[in-house]
């Protein structure tokens, strides 16, 4: 059976106990407790606040459902910095401290389940590539799974959109990796229809080793990928754009079959521009390249802020400074239009293994099959909650708890 759950960490305008108070009143039996460097910090709250929360519980229709230890939540510029798989032990034992306050906190309040995610491929593992990331990854599972007794709490891998774990078979096969009755799989519908090109079969295949459910919707997007320039480039077309990054010189490429376009810092050389065209034409496009100066980009924060910054913080394998030095060019392509009216980029930007956009919308708002996934994971024996996580909608966080119980309640 499942059931509908809601999560603090679309209510962090709130002080926490109204937010849980909200969910009981919007009628959700579950409610996932989800840490918030400023709402419910665990390396703030004392037994006392958590026993506070525990009362409160007695007191509520509604039940906590799952402690997610949030991965904004030490640098929030940087989300999921530092994972499981920081090359610096240091940045590991971080991350692994705060799975481990979850497990705490979780068996305070009688909770059975704690989440997490992998982390990215950053640039630090690109720079050493003797080092194993899943190997870290694996160990820091296993460090984090001295602190569960064998009958009270199962850890939890949620796979997302651009990280090391992002499809259902690599959280599959780390669950078999890892070998603990106390390890088990967390599914995301949205991140499941951004990283399945079948993502109901996946759902089917996925649902007996799963646990938990996060519950958002989602669209499809302008798929974008950005790489570093090397010789080697596996480009395809036929599944995204491309973003070419120059390191000797820190300009772009759009690879777009419309409107390819490198945006510089000096005037390209006779030969940078000979370089560019050849690499355009060798892949077939007949447009000319448009050049388009850097400097005259708009830097600061447009309508785009929270769509580009999630998709920013998913690409894997480039300093955060490349990232940042990609932002206004992004917000460019968002909001310029071409001579036929036009934007370049008329829909969401996205990094995915589908095209669909790693934003979460309301439940009923996007084009994901609510019905069949449910299905899928009743079929094939899911039992559990089904939380509804909109971090993203947190400023109309009323219309989102609201509209997602109405939605989802049919199929449930």
């Amino acid at each position: 059976m499942i059931k509908l759950s809601y999560s603090t960490f679309g209510l962090t305008n709130l002080k926490f106990s109204d937010a849980i108070d909200v969910v009981d009143q919007a009628g959700y039996p579950g409610v996932e407790v989800s840490f918030h460097r400023d709402q419910f910090n665990p390396f703030e709250i004392t037994d006392e606040d958590v026993a506070d929360l525990k009362r409160q519980f007695t007191k509520t229709r509604v039940k906590p459902a799952c402690v997610a230890t949030a991965s904004h939540f030490f640098t929030p510029s940087r989300p999921h910095e530092p994972s499981l798989m920081c090359i610096d032990l240091a940045g590991r034992k971080r991350r692994i401290s705060l799975v481990r306050r979850g497990v705490e906190v979780a068996r305070k309040l009688g909770v059975p389940l704690v989440t997490f995610g992998s982390g990215f491929i950053r640039d630090e593992h690109v720079a050493n590539p003797s080092v194993n990331p899943r190997e870290l990854l694996v160990d820091s599972i296993h460090r984090c799974l001295k602190k569960v007794r064998n009958e009270d709490i199962t850890l939890l891998i949620e796979p997302e959109p651009g990280m090391f774990i992002e499809t259902l078979d690599q959280g599959l096969d780390l669950v078999a990796e890892v070998n603990s009755p106390q390890f088990k799989l967390h599914l995301d519908l949205c991140h499941n229809y951004c990283s399945e090109n079948n993502y109901i079969s996946a759902l089917a295949k996925a649902a007996p080793h799963a646990r938990y459910l996060h519950v958002s919707d989602a669209r499809e997007g302008y798929n974008l990928k950005i790489i570093k320039m090397s010789e080697d480039m596996a480009i395809d077309l036929d599944f995204a754009h491309y973003l070419i990054y120059f390191p000797e010189s820190a300009d772009f490429l759009l690879i777009d079959r419309d409107h390819p376009i490198y945006f510089h810092d000096d005037q390209p050389t006779v030969e940078q521009k000979k370089r560019i065209e050849d690499i355009v034409g060798g892949l077939g496009i007949d447009e000319a390249v448009a050049y388009v100066d850097y400097n005259s980009l708009f830097a600061g924060t447009t309508e785009f802020e929270d769509e580009i910054f999630t998709y920013l913080i998913s690409v894997p394998g480039l300093s955060f400074d490349v990232l940042e030095r990609a932002k206004p060019i992004i917000a460019y392509l968002r909001g310029t239009k071409k001579p036929n009216g036009r934007l370049f980029m008329d829909r969401m930007v996205a990094n995915t293994l589908t095209g669909v956009v790693h934003f979460h919308e309301i439940p009923g708002e996007g084009t994901l099959d609510f019905e069949a996934s449910f299905k899928a994971l009743n079929d094939n024996g899911f039992s559990g909650y089904a939380t509804v996580e909109l971090y993203h909608h947190v400023a109309s966080w009323e219309k989102a708890l609201d509209d997602s119980f109405t939605h989802l309640s049919k199929y449930v």
